[in-house]
């Protein structure tokens, strides 16, 4: 089933124009799944796109193909939509005030609560065409190296749904869950290192304090919890184990 993650991105359309290859079609559907999109639309799409490499390359996301919605032509498919968004590499007139994914995705967030929202784009071979650019009300530009600037049509659905994506504040990275291991513990790793780094040899009794204030200040950088004291500590008893296992230089 298609999920249901945040109700703005439920009101953000997905519309290829007059798209040529199924993979690209299917790809475009797992590029939407992955970012919490589900309204897929198709505009004239040509007889020659195989629907089974779409539904291949959809993978998971088969339902948002099998519930795409197909339209004879972009005005229709855009027509209850507040914003429309147009993709173009192309410089010239109006498209010359376009602006990244990123830039637009709070807009577009923001029109989504009251209204559909379109994002069109254009075909494999000849992108969208200047009746298509008509409809829009904002026009995106990718950034992309000069060396070459054209991006196939899944690729450039991912990047705008990425960005919709991180500006719907939907994904929440997870958090570390342990505290921080109590002093006694800590003071007794740092003990427990201290014989381990003089047994070694990595430090002599005369630079042993000095040595330690470094290696505090290096583990105190970040979180230390009671798993992370514990590694620590067995790291420590091995190394002087092998300290002790290592047969004297002749």
């Amino acid at each position: 089933m298609i999920p249901r993650q945040m109700p703005v991105l439920d009101n953000i359309r997905i519309v290829l124009v007059n798209p040529i290859y199924g993979g690209n079609v299917g790809s475009a559907c797992r590029a939407m799944m992955n970012m919490g999109l589900s309204q897929l639309a198709l505009v004239n799409p040509r007889p020659e796109m195989n629907l089974l490499e779409a539904a291949t390359m959809a993978c998971h996301a088969g339902d948002i193909l099998a519930n795409r919605t197909v339209y004879s032509t972009t005005a229709e498919a855009v027509a209850d939509c507040g914003l429309v968004a147009g993709t173009s590499n192309r410089g010239g007139l109006y498209r010359d005030h376009a602006q990244t994914p990123r830039k637009w995705a709070p807009r577009l967030l923001e029109a989504a609560l009251d209204s559909p929202v379109a994002i069109l784009f254009g075909s494999e071979d000849n992108g969208l065409s200047l009746d298509d650019l008509a409809l829009c009300t904002q026009f995106i530009r990718i950034p992309s190296s000069e060396a070459y600037k054209s991006l196939n049509l899944a690729m450039a659905v991912m990047v705008c749904a990425y960005e919709l994506f991180v500006a719907a504040e939907v994904f929440e990275p997870p958090q570390e869950r342990s505290a921080e291991c109590p002093s006694s513990m800590r003071e007794a790793m740092f003990a427990k290192w201290r014989r381990a780094l003089l047994d070694i040899g990595f430090m002599t009794p005369d630079t042993a304090d000095h040595m330690m204030l470094g290696i505090r200040r290096i583990l105190s950088r970040g979180t230390l919890t009671e798993k992370d004291v514990q590694i620590l500590l067995g790291m420590a008893a091995q190394t002087q184990w092998a300290a002790s296992h290592i047969p004297p230089k002749p």
